[in-house]
């Protein structure tokens, strides 16, 4: 094992320890490189190796001149409930969640979308792209697609609130599951402009296919949340 890669682990892993369980509250200054290598008995290599990672991974950030701060906490989602849950899990934190769409279009199905929807190529599909924010920041990026003849004519104001909720109640389709896939992807530049975060930033995509309670499918969706922002939740029962 390569020691100094251990010693930096180490010194990073016990830095969150303190922020979750606040002793380092949010906004506030954390000790100097050099208060830290008296701390930990380590050298300021190895203190700025872990504190470059720590960066990275959203716990802390830093401003030019004046040190490093303790991050605001990450925004919680449990993977458990469903994703309409979005609103009361940001509440309940105290924080403020809002849902903006930046574009409800008609487009033709590409091969990969008329299998999923049991389509022709070329049939018509609502394409919706909508942003999540917290406190008015940027959480996440999702663009939708639903065939066209299953939800003909979408509201654009309606998708600034619950999506399904909206499917339930206007076209009554409900939604009886969901498969989603879980993987860490880099931002590009799109996503980097709209998450308002550097390009090559790590990011969460969630691929989610949702079913009617016939089985059919009724929306694909690509979500990408910040990866400094952004924690999962999973609960099982046994």
């Amino acid at each position: 094992m390569n020691k100094d890669a251990a010693l930096h682990s180490i010194v990073k892993e016990s830095i969150i320890d303190m922020i979750k369980s606040g002793e380092y509250q949010p906004n506030t200054k954390l000790p100097t490189e050099a208060e830290f290598c008296n701390t930990f008995g380590v050298s300021r290599t190895t203190i700025r190796t872990a504190l470059q990672q720590l960066t990275v991974e959203g716990y802390v950030y830093r401003v030019q001149g004046k040190g490093t701060f303790v991050a605001e906490n990450k925004i919680k989602q449990s993977l458990t409930s469903t994703v309409e849950q979005f609103s009361e899990q940001i509440t309940l934190q105290g924080k403020a969640p809002s849902i903006k769409v930046l574009q409800l279009k008609v487009i033709e199905a590409t091969d990969f979308l008329a299998k999923q929807f049991n389509q022709n190529i070329g049939d018509p599909v609502n394409c919706l792209e909508r942003m999540r924010y917290v406190n008015d920041a940027p959480l996440q990026y999702e663009i939708s697609y639903l065939p066209w003849h299953k939800a003909p004519g979408l509201d654009s104001a309606a998708c600034e609130k619950s999506l399904y909720k909206m499917l339930e109640t206007k076209y009554n389709i409900k939604i009886r599951k969901t498969i989603e896939h879980l993987e860490l992807v880099l931002a590009d530049d799109t996503i980097s402009k709209k998450l308002e975060i550097p390009a090559g930033s790590p990011c969460f995509l969630l691929e989610t296919f949702a079913y009617a309670e016939d089985e059919t499918a009724i929306e694909y969706s690509k979500t990408i949340f910040r990866g400094d922002r952004a924690h999962f939740v999973i609960e099982r029962n046994y």
